[in-house]
């Protein structure tokens, strides 16, 4: 064996660093997620004071967009579990995200006169949030498709209305304001609407750990079931899968990271009204979860944040622009009335040229990618056409026995 030979072999048998790296993050799932969120917050607090970001607004500005995009993130994750992972489609998600703004302002709001901490009642939000998850799961469990969309937009828009006309216990169209703030947190300092800082640090810490809980869960034997079910219910069940078990905790799963949400935002918006979870709050970010890419939580996070951010700082800054170049007909529009149109513009878009979205997970990427993997199917390759379905020799056989028939 000669030293080129040799060395050959070596360096095909030794992984690359990528796939080194690749492989640590497999088994070492959450440390991974701390690093990279740690290196992922660092850059959020540095670069605003840089150019190019620190042309379009101040550090403090900044901070105060990172946190809200936050509250799209944790929904985005939360609605990633029912849909993208579970493949059911849940239109009024926004509901679970009211439920929990409304617990908080029930337990820390001059309305009901008590001031709890924050920290426990951001789970017992979460906690009401599931609760009413299991309650819409329950009764969608025979429903598919179309039906168990329509049931879910139902529900969503249920929930604001009850919020708008229960006046006596919700304020109506008022909603419940002068909400308390978190108490100050050690290494975190005072919460107040001139510290966006403190929120955006305590948004990273939820949701580091619920991504932790996310990809612990989607690993699990939990994960592969609602992997199944998505796949092929009927099959899931054929092969001992409790679906409606399964399909319950999906439901919960979700509606608890929505419940997340609703809580952070009401302590910081400090007041809760029903025009805030409306079907455009779902619209949105079923739109962020299909745009990140489904089944993918790290791709769903970054496709919310993308998406919040061109909504939040991107549309009003090109009607900044706009003024400034002060032409006829670009200068009189207000691109922030026309996001749902570019919404839908991305969404054409991206299911004509790239249906698994910005950041995909591996498993859909191949679902939807078989065709290109092995080939144009209708060229001159018989056996991959009856693996497609169509049983090769088909027509031959037909006609064999047609004839055969005539004779008779």
């Amino acid at each position: 064996m000669t030293a080129a030979t040799a060395n050959g072999q070596a360096s095909a048998a030794s992984p690359s660093p990528r796939a080194r790296l690749h492989d640590f993050a497999d088994h070492h799932r959450s440390t991974t997620i701390i690093v990279g969120m740690l290196l992922i917050t660092t850059l959020m607090i540095f670069l605003p004071s840089f150019p190019p970001l620190s042309f379009v607004q101040r550090q403090q500005p900044w901070f105060d967009a990172f946190a809200n995009a936050g509250v799209f993130v944790l929904l985005a994750m939360g609605l990633n579990v029912v849909v993208g992972m579970a493949g059911l489609l849940d239109l009024g998600y926004a509901a679970f995200f009211a439920i929990g703004a409304y617990t908080y302002a029930y337990s820390n709001s001059p309305y009901s006169g008590l001031d709890l901490p924050f920290l426990p009642m951001l789970l017992v939000g979460a906690a009401m949030a599931a609760i009413f998850g299991i309650a819409l799961g329950a009764p969608t469990l025979r429903l598919r498709g179309d039906y168990l969309a329509i049931m879910t937009l139902g529900f969503g828009e249920i929930v604001p209305i009850v919020f708008l006309n229960a006046e006596r216990w919700t304020e109506g169209t008022n909603g419940i304001g002068g909400i308390y703030r978190p108490e100050g947190l050690p290494g975190i300092g005072e919460f107040g609407p001139l510290t966006p800082f403190a929120y955006f640090i305590l948004m990273a810490g939820i949701v580091t750990v619920t991504m932790i809980l996310l990809y612990r869960l989607q690993d699990s034997k939990v994960g592969r079931a609602w992997n199944a079910i998505r796949e092929d219910e009927l099959a899931a069940a054929a092969n001992g899968i409790n679906t409606v078990v399964v399909k319950l905790l999906a439901f919960s799963l979700g509606a608890t990271t929505a419940g997340l949400a609703g809580v952070f935002s009401a302590s910081k918006l400090t007041i809760v009204s029903p025009d805030q979870f409306l079907f455009t709050v779902s619209f949105t970010v079923l739109a962020m979860v299909i745009l990140g890419g489904m089944g993918n939580i790290w791709g769903v996070a970054a496709g919310a944040f993308i998406v919040f951010m061109i909504q939040a700082v991107v549309l009003k800054q090109l009607n900044t622009v706009a003024e400034v170049i002060n032409l006829p007909i670009i200068s009189d529009i207000d691109y922030t009335q026309y996001q749902y149109l570019l919404y839908g513009l991305a969404l054409v878009l991206m299911m004509l040229f790239r249906p698994e979205g910005l950041f995909p997970s591996q498993r859909r990427r191949r679902e939807l990618h078989i065709a290109d993997d092995y080939g144009d199917i209708q060229g001159d390759e018989p056996g991959l056409i009856g693996s497609m379905g169509e049983t090769p020799g088909a027509d031959e056989s037909f006609n064999e026995a047609a004839a055969e028939g005539s004779e008779r």
